[in-house]
């Protein structure tokens, strides 16, 4: 990110000179300046090509959520193809029934991996993915670095954001890709936040800068990209500008902060809005009371008696292992930066960053469970060393400071660290390779789920979309699309070894089976469409999951209060004779609110660039 002047200054409300960050050194006139300014870049690209290297030899890392992620990029370009720019609706999931797993997961990653898989085959998307949020973590660091840093050395800041161990266990071990986002956004949020480019004016001045309304546009990327990020972002964002407040005696960090909070949650709101509202009609709870994923049994090393929470704990294991090995290099780091008066004379740019590894490791451990308690929604999260997506940048700044060498050093000596960091970087991504790689399975690897896609078969569930009182497991494999009984909570498939159930013809649990009517017929491709001929009166349960944005009508009539399955599905009461049956999707009123309210809250973000641009221009920043 280009800066002019001197980079932050820092005048007046009892900040004194010394508080400056120095001029950033001039590169030479020139060709070579712009050669030299595209460098750190490139090599922090090639660092991510270095890291994601052990997919490009061994294949894609299956982690936790690499199905999840998969089928949602393969439902999204699927509706884009049917003409459904943003679908709430996943078809795919739960063996063809369905869930509205978009209405609750953000989209960018989503349509990122849409897009992605529009031009590249699906095998080399997740690696791709991979590569383009670990390239864009270290450019976000090494421009977070830059008002303090020399530029290689903001390059070497960003280099080691990307080989933190944490990002490198969130894309190989878990496959988080929403997640991977935050190393990209939390350093951007750093960096608006800590400018204050009209150090002398007064509150409402420097609040506005020219740094709020792209403060907004973090704010909102965050939380479209993955809600615990979003969630980061919000809290990082406030106790920042506090401390910043505290810092610098006036209150136009908190305004700013208060201003681009407020505008950046406004253009999410297209998002965030049906997010909250429907999460009524989910089980949407399910989140934070599972054991695993409670935040009392994920404090640093803790370990259980309960057989169910082996797997977690030797994940939580390792985790731990990367935690502290974080935190010991951000301190140690920062404690021999500041020996060797490496660190900026702006206490209020490096404070902050200095108090994030002590904060991260206070959360990690259960002396905060007050906190997690208090704080709203911050048990979403569920896991607390989450957090150390926010440490990835400090971590990687201080790191550098603490190493990169003087002007006056030798050029060997120069050599030598580069030399020396890159074997370090080079052992981690074989290190990630070798600890965090998880082999995909034969049912699991991506030809295979390309397959299974498109046959129809669909694929498992998430449980905390399912219905209120419903269960995923219970529902069945190769059900049909409409399947007539007498009885609506008759259990349509029969256990297998694996203990899931599956459907066959063969059964006698269907009376009569209907296909739906060809897509052609249909408003969308998800809706259904049936024409049938009834020999009884009865219930035809459809291969569709239960869900209120549903208009069920049967003969034109709308059908309301159906009766509950254990498997979620749709079970329709009939009459006998010709019945037209009919599935819409149907837009709620809160979607309808969350579109306007991004809508407004765009035009005032627009108002609040022009207005940014004004002061500027009148020379108030």
């Amino acid at each position: 990110m280009k800066r002019q002047g001197t980079g932050v200054r820092e005048q007046g409300s009892g900040v004194g000179p010394k508080d400056r960050v120095p001029q950033l050194p001039t590169q030479g006139p020139g060709n070579l300046q712009r050669w030299h300014h595209l460098t750190g870049p490139a090599l922090i690209l090639l660092a991510a090509a270095v890291a994601v290297l052990p997919q490009l030899v061994r294949g894609n890392s299956c982690g936790h959520d690499f199905d999840f992620h998969l089928v949602s990029w393969f439902d999204c370009l699927n509706a884009w193809r049917h003409g459904i720019p943003y679908p709430h609706w996943s078809p795919s999931a739960n063996f063809g029934a369905g869930e509205p797993r978009f209405v609750f997961y953000p989209p960018l990653t989503w349509m990122l991996g849409a897009a992605l898989g529009l031009v590249m085959a699906w095998q080399s998307v997740p690696v791709a993915m991979t590569f383009l949020l670990l390239g864009a973590t270290g450019l976000a660091t090494r421009a977070l670095a830059r008002p303090a840093l020399p530029a290689d050395a903001a390059t070497l800041a960003g280099c080691a954001a990307i080989f933190s161990g944490y990002a490198l266990f969130t894309a190989y071990e878990r496959s988080a890709f929403g997640e991977l986002t935050g190393g990209f956004w939390m350093p951007l949020l750093l960096l608006l936040a800590l400018r204050d480019r009209n150090p002398s004016g007064g509150a409402g001045r420097r609040a506005l800068d020219g740094s709020a309304a792209p403060l907004a546009l973090v704010v909102a990327g965050a939380w479209l990209s993955n809600v615990p990020v979003g969630v980061m972002t919000c809290y990082l964002l406030a106790a920042v500008a506090l401390l910043l407040a505290a810092l610098r005696r006036s209150w136009a960090p908190v305004l700013r902060g208060l201003i681009s909070g407020g505008a950046g949650l406004g253009l999410s709101a297209i998002f965030l809005v049906p997010a909250v509202f429907e999460q009524r009609w989910v089980e949407i709870r399910q989140l934070v009371e599972d054991p695993g994923e409670k935040i009392e049994n994920s404090w640093l090393f803790a370990r259980h008696a309960d057989p169910a929470l082996d797997l977690h704990d030797l994940e939580l294991h390792r985790v731990s292992l990367i935690a502290v090995t974080m935190v010991a290099v951000a301190l140690i780091g920062l404690l021999i930066a500041w020996k060797r008066g490496k660190l900026p004379a702006s206490r209020s740019w490096w404070i902050p960053l200095a108090v994030m590894p002590l904060a991260i490791l206070v959360l990690q451990l259960p002396l905060s469970l007050p906190l997690w308690n208090l704080l709203p929604k911050l048990r979403y999260l569920q896991f607390p060393w989450r957090w150390l997506v926010v440490l990835e940048a400090p971590m990687g700044i201080f790191f550098a400071a603490a190493v990169w060498p003087t002007k006056t050093a030798p050029r060997w000596l120069r050599v030598a660290i580069v030399g020396v960091c890159s074997a370090i970087f080079l052992w981690a991504s074989a290190g990630a390779g070798r600890l965090f790689f998880q082999q995909c399975d034969e049912e699991d690897n991506v030809a295979a789920m390309v397959n299974v896609f498109g046959s129809g078969a669909g694929f498992a569930g998430t449980d905390e979309y399912a219905p209120p009182g419903a269960d995923d497991s219970m529902v069945a494999i190769g059900l049909p699309d409409s399947c007539l009984v007498s009885d609506p909570s008759v259990e349509l498939g029969k256990k297998q070894e694996d203990g899931l159930p599956a459907w066959a013809p063969g059964q006698g649990t269907c009376e009569a089976a209907f296909p739906a009517l060809p897509e052609s017929l249909r408003v969308r491709h998800e809706d259904l469409r049936f024409s049938v001929h009834t020999a009884h009166p009865g219930y035809l349960v459809l291969r569709r999951r239960s869900y209120p944005a549903w208009r069920v009508r049967v003969n034109g009539q709308d059908i309301a209060n159906l009766p509950l399955r254990e498997d979620g599905l749709l079970a329709v009461p009939v009459p006998q004779g010709p019945v037209d049956l009919t599935v819409d999707w149907i837009v709620t009123p809160d979607v309808v609110a969350g579109l306007w309210l991004s809508v407004l809250a765009f035009l005032l973000l627009t108002g609040l660039c022009l207005l940014e641009r004004r002061l500027n221009r009148t020379g108030l920043s």
